[in-house]
């Protein structure tokens, strides 16, 4: 995510009375308007951001949650995860054994929901779109083994690519791959603005204030057809400024849910003591945290520093002191539930190795203590991000082999600053956009990453990520994702701290809270229905 980035989110907002009819003190009442969802995401058009939710720029989790309502792909990830399935398309395959060519036959019927038909012309269109702009914060990357896209007729695309990848289906279940009309979007500029135009499940009318999404009212789509099943007509996403703000507005009947982002306090209490009528559902998650190196920057340019840091970190203290049960130690880029996850780090440094990490220090001759200022965003990662870097600072310059400071800025000037190389270290997230190893580790570690950053193995762009693409069994590609993840650890161009687990809260009443958000965070407003909830 940008990656998905990252985001995590933290938002502003905006409590408008306009629709609180949408949640009574029950949260039940059929019929009753919209389904009001709490969230501290951010939604912001800016310089650095001015098109956030076209799909040639959006990269990020918040944004594609926006994108994934409204904007149809041709394929999508099914209720339960696994294997992405027809969504746009009614079928689509590989027809080639070397997994180069790939085919999809468009549903029969499609229309944009402004009632214009969609054809295999315009998802070429889409993902060329994307290609040619080549925003440097977008997803293009994703599209990086794609060669050329042939239509055939109005119904048929041929996407055929440059290498072997096996993961290219779950690639065009991606916003990145999302189909707009050439009548909204120009062929070659972002569209800039909260305007979105597409053929997903709903359409979206955006609340604007300071060039902010405050509020997204979401209308089911009466030209839709694909995959999905919606369970309501309408839902309504809302920002706060905190979790704190959030959960109250649930306890009050304010709204019906607060999702993805509520902070390790408030899961703790809402676990411990949950207000009346509410629940806690936790859920499987593969975000990553982790701390990203600049690795020609003179203070972490030695691999050792690295190497010594990766001994050092203490990650249960960490989640201990900051996260609590909504996260668990994580020793590798590849997440412990994914196919091919290996404790790599753990496996060469062991768990807060002082000693180790001076044995490091001392065998590159590196004078201790070492001076790094570890730098952080303030507003895209929820409550915890300042604590978790104040706690990595106390208990790293408590080996007397580091003397660290932390710095905190706004997301508006973090990402950029991150981006040109301003910063030796830096923590940022990860959400995945599809739940394959392949999605932990080529964004990192091929040419024009996500990071950005100067790192480079020969090895790992050249051999390993094209063998672990050639795969259509992933198991078969296990080998080459471990060996990656090994090479990782040995050079620490990132360095993992931790895997978080997903918490949604919601009113009773309120249906399919637990398939409203999925592995990979992607928000399903369509599961979302007013019933007996269990």
């Amino acid at each position: 995510m940008n990656r998905k980035t990252m985001v995590l989110t933290a938002a502003i907002g905006l409590l408008t009375p306009a629709l609180s009819a949408c949640g009574s003190a029950s949260g039940t009442g059929a019929g009753s308007g919209a389904i009001v969802v709490g969230t501290t995401d951010r939604f912001e058009a800016a310089d650095y951001a001015p098109a956030p939710l076209d799909p040639a720029y959006a990269y990020d989790a918040t944004t594609w949650n926006i994108l994934r309502q409204t904007v149809q792909t041709l394929m999508h990830t099914p209720r339960g995860g696994g294997q992405p399935v027809p969504e746009a398309a009614s079928d689509c395959r590989f027809t080639d054994n070397d997994n180069e060519s790939y085919r999809c036959t468009l549903r029969p019927g499609l229309k944009f929901a402004n009632g214009d038909p969609l054809t295999a012309k315009d998802v070429k269109f889409s993902i060329d779109r994307v290609r040619a702009i080549k925003d440097e914060n977008g997803p293009s990357s994703l599209l990086s083994t794609l060669d050329t896209v042939e239509v055939k007729g109005t119904d048929t695309v041929v996407f055929h690519l440059k290498t072997p990848d096996a993961t290219f289906p779950y690639k065009l279940a991606t916003p990145a791959a999302g189909i707009v009309s050439e009548k909204n979007y120009d062929a070659k500029k972002l569209r800039n603005g909260f305007a979105v135009d597409g053929s997903g499940p709903y359409t979206m009318k955006p609340e604007v204030k300071d060039n902010h999404l405050v509020r997204a009212v979401f209308t089911k789509n009466p030209h839709y057809k694909g995959d999905i099943k919606l369970q309501n007509d309408k839902v309504e996403l809302r920002t706060f400024p905190d979790s704190a703000a959030a959960t109250k507005a649930l306890s009050d009947g304010s709204i019906s849910m607060v999702s993805r982002t509520l902070s390790p306090a408030q899961i703790t209490e809402l676990s411990a003591k949950p207000p009346k009528g509410v629940k806690l559902v936790p859920m499987p998650g593969l975000e990553i945290r982790y701390i990203g190196f600049n690795t020609d920057a003179p203070a972490v340019k030695d691999k050792a520093v690295r190497q010594a840091l990766a001994a050092a970190v203490d990650r249960n203290n960490v989640i201990s002191k900051v996260y609590g049960k909504s996260a668990q130690p994580l020793y590798s880029l590849v997440p412990t539930t994914v196919n091919g996850h290996v404790n790599s780090f753990f496996n060469k440094y062991g768990e807060a190795n002082t000693a180790k990490a001076a044995d490091l220090l001392k065998a590159a001759g590196i004078k201790t203590p070492v001076k790094l200022t570890l730098n952080y965003t303030t507003d895209h990662y929820g409550d915890g991000t300042a604590a978790e870097f104040q706690a990595l600072k106390t208990q790293l310059n408590s080996t007397q082999l580091f003397d660290i400071t932390v710095q905190g800025n706004e997301w508006a000037d973090f990402r950029p600053a991150q981006k040109k190389g301003d910063y030796a270290a830096y923590g940022l997230g990860w959400f995945p956009d599809y739940p394959d190893a392949d999605n932990f580790l080529a964004p990192f570690l091929e040419q024009d990453n996500f990071l950005g950053t100067p790192y480079a193995n020969t090895t790992v762009r050249t051999k390993l990520i094209p063998e672990s693409r050639k795969a259509a069994d992933r198991n078969v590609a296990v080998p080459a994702i471990t060996e990656m993840q090994d090479i990782v650890a040995d050079d620490v161009p990132v360095l993992p701290l931790w895997q978080g687990k997903q918490y949604v809260a919601a009113r009773d009443g309120i249906t399919g809270v637990e398939w409203s958000v999925n592995a990979i965070s992607d928000l399903q407003l369509w599961e979302l229905g007013r019933g007996v909830s269990g």
